[in-house]
């Protein structure tokens, strides 16, 4: 009973669930991080809400400035959001954002790279929006506008004219454009590995992303003090690395299980259409421009890989022994000539033992029956007790 009953519980849900639950594959940050400074060029919109309400928002560009050097220029994704000054966000891609399964992601980037400030001709800008004069102003509002309009179907206009000129003409005309990369990112952002064989393992490989020149690749200093290297695929130490690079972490036979990270840091311009959010979805801004600004990411190794029951099995429980499912016998486990004599007869080694079991609960029983009924014969008959 005890042994049926570890089994049940080994192959219970929880159980399982709880056995073959491991660190979270979850996506190692990557890009940059930055902390907004507000809104810095703009000019004003009309917004009219669902309930009939009219009212007049600022619409232009933000300034970030970015951990490490460098500042961003952004617009909002969305039109019920105000990002707080000093509010901190980092890079995500667009399936991390509200940009998530917006079919309209694609022509918003498309508005990015066709307006201001990546089109710093405002004099060419407005003669293709057919909007006369444009400023500074005026166009960041009319481009603002485009995208509150394409990423949230915005009732929203500009009240300059000529930035209403500009937010037409931007919306009718914006093409689709894929997602952009990340400015800095590691692919996968964890892997798993044994570490097996005279010398260890090698767990990887982990790919570059980056369109910086070079990038620099720092083990945390706990794998370093286990002995873990991060090499290329020759096995050579890695101090720094180039997009494509292939990272592996090479760990020593005999480590105990763990874990070991990896850091990369480089300085590029973050590309256009990349999003940065702050943990409120409504904040979330979107890169119209980048100086030369610092990114890092990260990515993790683990080991040993954990290792997935026997195919045929129920699972096991400490202490317990583990039983094969019906019909599905262990192969190493060999049968000996009297076993396969007794299995072609339909018994078993152990029917000798059951059958003394069962005779011995028989004269047990018996025992126990003569017993009760002596007792009464001697409480009718006292007087023959006394002599």
């Amino acid at each position: 009973m005890a042994l049926l009953a570890a089994a049940a519980l080994s192959a219970a849900p929880g159980a399982r669930a709880s056995a073959d639950s491991g660190p979270a594959a979850g996506r190692a940050s990557e890009g940059a991080s930055a902390v907004l400074d507000g809104l810095k060029t703009y000019g004003q919109a009309v917004l009219r809400s669902g309930d009939g309400s009219v009212r007049e928002i600022p619409a232009g560009l933000h300034e970030m400035r970015v951990d490490g050097g460098g500042m961003l220029q952004t617009y909002g994704v969305g039109v019920a959001g105000y990002a707080q000054p000093q509010a901190r966000f980092t890079e995500t891609g667009w399936g991390g954002s509200p940009l998530a399964g917006n079919a309209e992601a694609g022509r918003i980037r498309w508005v990015l790279e066709h307006s201001y400030p990546q089109l710093n001709d405002l004099a060419g800008l407005a003669k293709a929006a057919g909007a006369g004069a444009l400023t500074a102003e005026s166009a960041a509002a009319g481009t603002q506008v485009a995208i509150w309009r394409l990423a949230d179907g915005a009732q929203v206009e500009a009240a300059d004219p000529a930035a209403e000129q500009l937010a037409d003409y931007l919306q009718r005309e914006a093409g689709r454009l894929p997602e952009p990369p990340a400015s800095l990112g590691l692919d996968p952002g964890r892997v798993t590995g044994p570490v097996a064989g005279p010398v260890g393992s090698r767990i990887g490989p982990v790919t570059v992303r980056t369109r910086a020149q070079s990038v620099t690749v720092t083990p945390d200093a706990a794998a370093a003090a286990m002995g873990v290297r991060v090499v290329d695929a020759e096995g050579k130490t890695l101090d720094t690395a180039a997009d494509g690079s292939r990272l592996y972490f090479e760990v020593p036979a005999g480590t105990p299980d763990g874990t070991a990270s990896v850091i990369v840091q480089g300085s590029t311009k973050v590309p256009v259409g990349r999003v940065f959010t702050s943990g409120i979805p409504a904040e979330a801004q979107i890169v119209a421009g980048s100086s030369e600004s610092a990114a890092s990411a990260g990515a993790t190794a683990v080991w040993p890989e954990p290792a997935q029951p026997p195919t045929g099995t129920v699972g096991t429980l400490a202490g317990a022994t583990e039983l094969a499912v019906a019909g599905e016998p262990d192969p190493a486990i060999s049968e000996s000539p009297e076993e396969e004599r007794l299995a072609s007869s339909g018994s078993s080694a152990a029917t000798p033992v059951i059958a003394s079991l069962a005779v011995g609960l028989v004269v047990l029983g018996g025992l126990v029956v003569l017993l009760l009924r002596k007792r009464p014969y001697e409480d009718e008959h006292p007087e023959e007790n006394e002599a």
